[in-house]
């Protein structure tokens, strides 16, 4: 099967405030909505929603064995592994491995990620 589709939304809507589910362990600062799904491959396009005041600093870094983009749609948070503010209109194409977070938030911060689980450093 192909990614999944979906119609024409506004995804960041008051009325799309359902759709969003919390991070787990994250409950309250973070939340993710999956936009598509290929369940063959495991490559997902999702929108994560950190609010006002999130900090991830207890969960440490994280990397994957995956590469990953993501694009700051609004926003900005601090990544303390890069040592840098992404504010909106940031990209980056990670490499499997990169180790990218913990992240602080000051006034919300909506990030793009597309995700390919299948092609891995393996």
């Amino acid at each position: 099967m192909a990614k999944t589709t979906i119609t024409y939304r506004n995804t960041l809507d008051l009325k799309s405030k359902g759709r969003w589910q919390p991070v787990k362990g994250l409950e309250g600062m973070v939340e993710e909505l999956t936009l598509g799904m290929d369940d063959k491959t495991g490559e997902y396009t999702r929108l994560t929603r950190f609010e006002p005041g999130a900090d991830t600093a207890a969960f440490g870094g994280k990397s994957h064995t995956y590469p990953e983009e993501v694009f700051i749609v609004s926003g900005r948070l601090y990544d303390r592994a890069f040592q840098m503010w992404l504010e909106t209109g940031c990209y980056a194409s990670r490499p499997p491995g990169e180790v990218h977070g913990p992240f602080r938030i000051e006034q919300g911060c909506v990030v793009l990620e597309v995700s390919f689980p299948n092609k891995t450093n393996e």
